[in-house]
């Protein structure tokens, strides 16, 4: 069982920057691909960025270019920075992971709350 717990959340004006980290419990975190999902007001979950255990990532079209994810596996930590925000980016941003083995993520941290004021 893998555990997440997410950080660094917070309110911040349009086109500010803000900085989420993931930290997971005890596991071979190498082992394990992440991504950054987020779910709006009346949306749907989407994933917004993701990081395989080689350090290949993907990036959603609507943050390509403002956000960037990174990983520290000795520190089991996940990364996400998010720079020049917009109000639509208004959401609870959750980290995820997935087994490279597996094909959908398995596991989930509680989320944390990213309001973005115009």
């Amino acid at each position: 069982q893998v555990q997440l717990v997410e950080s660094g959340g917070g309110l911040v004006q349009a086109g500010g920057s803000l900085r989420l980290s993931c930290t997971a419990s005890e596991t071979i975190f190498s082992l394990y691909s992440l991504g950054w999902h987020r779910q709006g007001p009346g949306k749907e979950r989407e994933l917004l960025a993701s990081v395989n255990s080689a350090g290949s990532t993907y990036y959603a079209d609507s943050v390509k270019g403002r956000f960037t994810i990174s990983r520290d596996d000795a520190k089991k930590t996940l990364y996400l920075q998010m720079n020049s925000l917009k109000p639509e980016d208004t959401a609870t941003y959750y980290c995820a992971a997935r087994h490279i083995v597996e094909h959908e993520y398995r596991y989930w941290g509680q989320g944390t709350q990213v309001t973005v004021s115009s």
